[in-house]
């Protein structure tokens, strides 16, 4: 069985999914693909269904609802300790995040990594076609967020990130309480207060061209007053280094 799965949350992502499958397969490189679908009302599920006709590596979990991106990858991380998986990948659907440095995130953790982070801040600020103030909003947060945790990453709330399996163990998926903006912010940090090496790898972030983002000013509020929760909780819990 391949090491490598991609968790891909979709919600209503038509216009994009079996690009960014062919993208993904059409690398010099073995990846298997899980697609984890809450309910999309356009159909996703089924372009993804018809296409695994095509490619065995494809799997897909369909949830009744939309119930959150956090909740969409822990169901992920969850198949992905069950099925014996080593490196488990978390990325977009939109091309927001770009296939080919898939390969750059395992190569880290293949050379020492236990946490690899597509980073739009670790060299300047690298993001495309995004509007100024969603670009300053989205930089302010992840300095706030290094204020308030002392966390020593630069893009804390990216979302394209490779684990190594050992990180989801320590962690464990029904231990982290985040289910919209803010789990990005907190598995981050939990790597980090058991001690994992966590390396942030350059990456150029785009826009989306197809589709609706499903980013909202909620879910940056609920990140602003999530980090002080999580810090606050953070000072009674002893992390026990994997």
């Amino acid at each position: 069985m391949n090491k490598s799965l991609v968790i891909i949350p979709t919600f209503n992502e038509k216009e994009n999914i079996e690009d960014i499958i062919r993208a993904v397969f059409n690398l010099k490189a073995d990846f298997d693909i899980l697609v984890v679908d809450d309910n999309s009302p356009d159909g996703t599920a089924t372009i993804v269904k018809n296409l695994q006709s095509e490619f065995g590596q494809l799997h897909m979990l369909e949830r009744a609802g939309k119930e959150g991106l956090g909740t969409a990858y822990i169901t992920g991380f969850q198949y992905a300790l069950d099925k014996g998986y080593e490196f488990i990948f978390e990325m977009d659907a939109d091309f927001s995040h770009n296939p080919e440095d898939l390969i750059k995130l395992r190569a880290a953790c293949a050379h020492g990594a236990d946490l690899s982070i597509g980073s739009r801040y670790i060299s300047g600020v690298n993001v495309v076609n995004w509007p100024m103030d969603r670009v300053l909003m989205s930089y302010c947060a992840s300095k706030y967020v290094q204020f308030i945790t002392g966390i020593p990453i630069k893009d804390t709330t990216a979302g394209f990130k490779c684990y190594t399996r050992k990180v989801l163990e320590t962690i464990g998926p029904d231990n982290v309480h985040f289910v919209g903006y803010a789990f990005q912010i907190e598995m981050k940090f939990l790597a980090w207060k058991y001690g994992f090496h966590i390396e942030e790898v350059p990456i150029i972030f785009t826009d989306r061209t197809k589709g609706l983002s499903k980013m909202s000013r909620g879910i940056f509020k609920e990140a602003v007053f999530g980090v002080i929760q999580m810090k606050i909780k953070s000072l009674f819990k002893k992390y026990i280094p994997a």
